[in-house]
């Protein structure tokens, strides 16, 4: 059975939750936490986090390399291209049936230590997505500032999966096990300004859910460009907020949850008329984990709603759809 998006409920704006209690040694403080997450996951599937522990000269630095390397000439920046890692160029991809392309450059980045000489992951478990990390030349400190935002952010999406396991009446360990080498892929984002958008057909990045667990994503100040969709079929903005990130649900949290967490469609175009710039941290699961709905979300009058497909495999699926690779 082939995932279909879920769109959340009839909300007017996103949800603020505070991660405060994330860390604390309480775990009264940390399941009512988890409380807030279950009801921004069921109801919406994007919310906004702040005290997340992301000090804010490692997104200044990330922001800065990013602004310096992307006003690079294209041909510089096509000899990072590796497979799915390295820079993408604009129009590269076309996520919404029908557009012409989506109005946005990109650079991934996989996993990989923060010292010493870039190495991969010595794992076959990155499937489709396998190989080392592409860096360019210039600038001089972009893999730097790059690696030292991936760490900060991938350790807050390994505390959200503990909160998200919480949220679902599971042990806080449930997922340990299930995310030692997960996919999360970073992607750093250049939107051109499109302040009139005289065609519909191609947007920054077309109408679309997320293929992982969950995206977190770093939204650069004072420049609006995420809208969410809601139930009524209203395009909902999610503005920047200083101090915070943007978490959505993707496609496999709503079949691993049988659709109790919704994964909410979303775009984004930049009708600044500056370019804008945004980072995306795509967090999913092993490779060969199975994604099938966890015990806790089946019941006699919810059964199971989808059949059970190893993470690897729903991956390679959806980004054969999207990048015909």
């Amino acid at each position: 059975m082939s995932s279909a998006p879920v769109y959340g409920g009839a909300f007017e704006s996103i949800p603020i939750i505070d991660l405060e209690d994330a860390f604390s040694e309480d775990e009264a403080l940390r399941r009512a936490l988890a409380k807030q997450i279950r009801m921004a996951c069921t109801d919406v599937g994007f919310f906004y986090v702040k005290n997340h522990g992301i000090a804010q000269h490692c997104l200044d630095e990330v922001l800065r390399v990013n602004k310096e390397y992307y006003s690079l000439p294209t041909e510089e920046k096509m000899k990072s291209v590796a497979g799915f890692k390295g820079y993408s160029p604009l129009l590269e991809a076309n996520i919404q049936p029908g557009n012409k392309g989506d109005l946005h450059e990109g650079f991934r980045i996989g996993w990989e230590e923060k010292s010493g000489e870039p190495v991969v992951q010595n794992t076959s478990r990155d499937g489709v997505m396998a190989g080392a990390n592409v860096w360019p030349d210039r600038p001089e400190d972009f893999r730097k500032a790059c690696m030292d935002y991936y760490h900060a952010v991938h350790a807050v999406g390994k505390k959200l999966f503990c909160l998200f396991a919480m949220a679902l009446d599971l042990p806080e360990t449930y997922f340990d096990d299930k995310t030692v080498h997960s996919a999360a892929m970073m992607r750093t984002l250049h939107y051109p300004p499109q302040p009139d958008a005289p065609d519909n057909n191609i947007l920054g990045i077309g109408a679309h859910t997320d293929f992982v667990c969950f995206t977190i994503l770093w939204q650069q100040t004072g420049l609006e460009a995420l809208q969410v969709l809601n139930s009524r079929e209203e395009w909902i903005n999610v503005p920047p907020l200083p101090g915070t990130l943007v978490i959505n649900l993707g496609d496999q949290f709503a079949r691993w949850t049988n659709d109790i967490f919704k994964s909410t469609v979303h775009r984004a175009t930049n009708k600044n008329i500056i370019d804008r710039y945004s980072i995306a941290l795509f967090f999913g699961t092993d490779y060969e984990v199975n994604i099938e709905p966890i015990y806790t979300c089946v019941t006699a009058e919810r059964p199971a709603m989808y059949q059970a497909i190893t993470a690897g495999e729903y991956v390679k699926r959806r980004l054969k759809a999207m990048y015909n690779k």
